[in-house]
């Protein structure tokens, strides 16, 4: 399997189209940025807690996008991060401070929905799933970031909301990701999966984890796959990424060649890992394992890692 396989499955791939322009170089030109929230085509995400809000549309679509005037209508506008502009206009995400345990209440057509109902709902059109990426990761990243990690003085935003700084001390700080590596480890025609406690009955997944300071993408695959399932592994290839908002992670998808094949579960790390033959996996993508096992749906990246092993 090579990247163009992946590449071949993975048109439902959850936040992975963006098509904003970010304009990195005009977030500190307060003139435009004045000018794109002013304007009348000007639009935000509007985000309560963790979950956005949704308003439901004819034909069952959805829109994630609303005017400032009206994501005020909902609560205090806090927080606000420019994420880009494309053709419609500049756009926004929005941080609503809203009251009560039901903001929404007596808002018909609107509802809160947490980002993996949005995604794999569905009635909200694919490519607007990679702004929502961007402005709920940034908003997550602001609400973890008020105090500086330096001195412990209260941080403010500037540049459109892409870096905070520390008024006590001068310390600057920027939003970060958080690579995670996830691998299908492969043994001839067989591939390797498991499951964590909490998935869902009967699904089997890659193995994943995060990528540690100093290490390679390689080197975190093999560590990973040895530290869950015992597996020796040898040659890794890199097959492509997702962005994953939760709260702001960059799942990059490998696959890798198994040197060895007794598995020995960390049962701290999974409940259950097995060698699948091709077979096997292809009954689980189509919904017919006769044990009724299952593989992760399309929004995810594993879903599409196993695809295009399985052909």
């Amino acid at each position: 399997m090579t990247p163009s396989d992946f590449a071949k499955s993975s048109a439902t791939l959850g936040f992975a189209y963006n098509a904003l322009d970010r304009l990195a170089n005009r977030r500190d030109d307060d003139a435009f940025q004045a000018e794109a929230a002013a304007s009348p085509a000007a639009r935000t995400l509007a985000v309560v807690g963790e979950a956005v809000v949704v308003r439901h549309g004819a034909e069952g679509r959805s829109e994630l996008w609303f005017g400032f005037d009206e994501a005020a209508t909902i609560g205090y506008l806090g927080q606000r991060v420019f994420l880009g502009v494309d053709a419609r206009g500049p756009a926004f995400a929005v941080q609503v401070e809203a009251e009560g345990e039901d903001p929404l209440a007596g808002r018909d057509g609107l509802s809160l929905f947490n980002l993996r109902q949005v995604a794999a709902d569905g009635s909200v059109a694919a490519t607007e799933l990679g702004a929502l990426a961007e402005g709920k990761s940034m908003l997550s990243w602001h609400a973890g970031h008020r105090f500086c990690g330096r001195c412990g003085g209260r941080t403010a935003s500037t540049v459109s909301g892409w870096k905070r700084i520390c008024p006590a001390c001068g310390a600057q700080h920027f939003p970060r990701t958080d690579p995670v590596v996830i691998m299908l480890a492969v043994d001839g025609d067989r591939c390797l999966l498991g499951r964590q406690p909490r998935f869902p009955a009967g699904m089997y997944s890659c193995l994943a984890g995060f990528l540690e300071p100093g290490e390679t993408i390689e080197d975190a695959v093999r560590r990973e796959i040895g530290e869950e399932a015992g597996i020796a592994c040898g040659a890794v290839t890199y097959l492509g990424c997702q962005p994953w908002p939760f709260p702001s992670s960059l799942m990059i998808g490998c696959l890798v060649e198994a040197a060895s094949t007794e598995i020995a579960v960390d049962q701290d790390e999974l409940e259950d890992a097995r060698w699948f033959s091709r077979d096997e996996v292809r009954a689980m993508l189509d919904g017919r394992h006769p044990d009724g096992l299952t593989c992760p749906m399309p929004m995810a990246i594993a879903h599409h890692i196993v695809l295009a092993w399985a052909g």
